[in-house]
């Protein structure tokens, strides 16, 4: 069963389901420094959305690692889609930059207005980033996040599969991951 917690300001919730799919405000995108919409979700993204979104990016990159750049998600069931350029396993402080990446992408969604969001786990995967250190630092920032001002009511981090749902779960419910 799936995992959920709840601040002053919103819920945060664990659940296992397809990002693009779902009902939400905006969901993030774990972008390339160029903004550039590649293979997995990225071909997801341009498939299921439109080449507006590609086209709407070109006049944003390249940019830095922790950047988050907003842009409208086209064809999608969401309004929004926040590209967060994150950091990559084999750089130094990656959990200093996912941090990082995680505040400035729950600002640019204050800064938007946006009050449900949906997150892929940060970097773990093909970027590299362990999936233990991605939920905790995920969980960690998201319900600080919660615990103050925000525009946010609903946060849900999406997994694709059981490994991370546990990891995640596990995580939100005080354990380790």
């Amino acid at each position: 069963m799936a995992e959920e917690s709840r601040a002053a300001s919103g819920t945060l919730r664990i659940v296992r389901d397809d990002l693009t799919k779902l009902d939400l405000d905006a969901f993030v995108h774990y972008a390339q420094h160029d903004l550039v919409l590649g293979a997995g979700f990225g071909s997801a993204i341009t498939v299921r959305g439109g080449p507006t979104i590609q086209a709407e990016l070109k006049e944003h990159g390249p940019v830095e690692t922790c950047d988050v750049v907003v842009s409208k998600a086209g064809e999608l069931e969401a309004r929004h889609i926040l590209h967060a350029v994150g950091p990559r396993f084999s750089e130094a402080d990656v959990e200093g930059k996912l941090r990082r990446t995680m505040q400035n992408v729950l600002a640019a969604a204050d800064e938007a207005g946006i009050e449900s969001l949906g997150f892929p786990p940060m970097g773990a995967g093909f970027y590299g980033i362990p999936l233990d250190d991605c939920a905790r630092v995920m969980i960690e920032e998201i319900e600080r996040h919660l615990a103050g001002d925000t525009s946010l009511k609903d946060v849900r981090i999406c997994t694709l599969d059981h490994r991370e749902l546990a990891a995640f779960d596990s995580r939100l419910a005080g354990g380790e991951a």
